[in-house]
């Protein structure tokens, strides 16, 4: 795999790679948008982590504030379907992704196309035997299409290649709007937190120590001392859930 010269996501992608085959009940990856298409791949093909993170959007504007404009997501064509009704016709789907989103095009009494997002039902996945994972989602159709269920590929193959589209980029497993993505993703602020407390303690800024050997300690002692809580007050609510 190449990686694209982002120094952030290609070390985050690093330190998974090297803790997933430790963490055996790990199942996904919070984390921002730094994460693009090809990091998204290789958590899912190559490590079996679902990443839960929102698309980039179409349109940012670099000299206004980010929140003073309307966010506009990107709208990809992701791949068409054929379902077959009760009645024995079939109806043809074309499937998009808005922010993530997986939908319908619908057109309207103007001749434009309308996205309808479809609700998520499962996620799944598959390994196969060279150890790679194979991942799908299924979703339920409107009414008008009997609330049937499709199933669509989640992870990038050769005939997205060829078709030069990103999927991992515009499709998300659990996309913004989901239930278990407003669930999940706010479990990000806690990380968040955590960088602030440890800013915190840097006295003016300054570090604690001098040389990256040093600095380097410092933040293992204080990622042991984190993590050696978070594990105690875990242990401690299980065990009362249990004594319950």
């Amino acid at each position: 795999m190449v990686w694209a010269p982002c120094g952030e996501a290609r070390s985050a992608v690093e330190c998974f790679t090297r803790l997933t085959p430790h963490i055996s009940g790990a199942q996904g990856v919070i984390y921002d948008t730094a994460l693009r298409g090809v990091h998204h791949q290789h958590l899912l093909r190559e490590l079996g982590l679902l990443p839960i993170n929102r698309v980039t959007a179409a349109k940012a504007s670099s000299k206004k504030p980010r929140r003073s404009e309307r966010r506009i997501e990107k709208n990809v064509h992701v791949e068409d379907k054929t379902i077959t009704l009760a009645d024995g016709t079939t109806r043809e789907l074309r499937l998009y992704a808005s922010g993530g989103v997986l939908g319908i095009g619908q057109l309207t009494d103007t001749g434009e196309t309308r996205f309808v997002p479809l609700p998520r039902l499962r996620t799944h996945r598959n390994v196969g035997r060279n150890g790679r994972y194979r991942w799908y989602n299924d979703y339920e159709l409107p009414a008008e299409y009997e609330c049937q269920t499709i199933t669509v590929r989640l992870h990038g193959n050769d005939e997205d290649a060829a078709r030069k589209l990103n999927r991992t980029e515009n499709l998300r497993p659990i996309p913004p709007g989901d239930p278990d993505f407003e669930r999940l993703f706010p479990r990000r602020n806690d990380a968040e937190s955590i960088n602030r407390h440890l800013d915190d303690t840097m006295w003016l800024g300054r570090a604690h120590s001098i040389g990256h050997a040093r600095q380097h300690l410092n933040l293992l002692g204080f990622a042991l001392t984190v993590n050696s809580l978070a594990l105690h007050h875990h242990q401690r609510h299980r065990a009362e859930l249990l004594a319950a």
